[in-house]
């Protein structure tokens, strides 16, 4: 059993088994692959459901990488049904056990929640999550009401990022925020 302080990051879903000697397919939630679903990484799931759930280990022993989707091997399990018994659990990770990143990139999760606004100081939402892989990403800011703000990230955009200021000022080109608008207000006539 794992233990059971820190903040846990989801990295995975199993989302089938795959083949006859308890290999699983992985719908990641991660941009580290290879990192996180390398042999001998360490994962954990939730056993005992939501409430009174407790931490377990999966220690992965073979991985391989297919169409964007990684298909792992765990220690003890080799069967195929041992792997159905693990049905469709989520993977995490301690927040603790990730590698620093280097200068200018992020966690997505360290995003979520931060207050954007503009370079001359017009405020634009709130973070509600990030979309895409790295180097692709978009911010997506809540704003006023329903309204939805796509916003590359992308440094040109983005001059400031302070995860720990919880702020995020953007300079837009022209003509992105009023974009934005026009989208939702088209499907807001649908």
């Amino acid at each position: 059993m794992a233990d059971e302080s820190g903040e846990l990051i989801l990295v995975g879903r199993i989302a089938r088994v795959h083949g006859l000697r308890g290999a699983v397919v992985i719908a990641p939630e991660t941009d580290f692959l290879e990192e996180r679903f390398a042999p001998g990484a360490e994962l954990l799931w939730k056993k005992g459901g939501k409430t009174g759930a407790t931490l377990d280990t999966l220690r992965v022993e073979s991985a391989r990488v297919y169409k964007g989707r990684p298909i792992v091997g765990f220690e003890g399990i080799d069967t195929i049904e041992a792997a159905e018994r693990l049905g469709r659990i989520e993977l995490w990770i301690r927040a603790a056990d990730r590698a620093a990143l280097p200068d200018g990139e992020f966690y997505h999760d360290a995003l979520i929640g931060c207050r954007v606004e503009t370079t001359d100081g017009r405020e634009v939402g709130t973070v509600s999550r990030v979309e895409g892989p790295r180097g692709m990403s978009l911010l997506v800011v809540k704003g006023e009401g329903a309204r939805e703000v796509l916003v590359p990230l992308a440094e040109a955009i983005c001059p400031v990022i302070d995860p720990a200021a919880r702020r995020i000022v953007i300079n837009p080109p022209d003509g992105l925020l009023e974009l934005n608008e026009q989208v939702a207000r088209k499907d807001a006539l649908r």
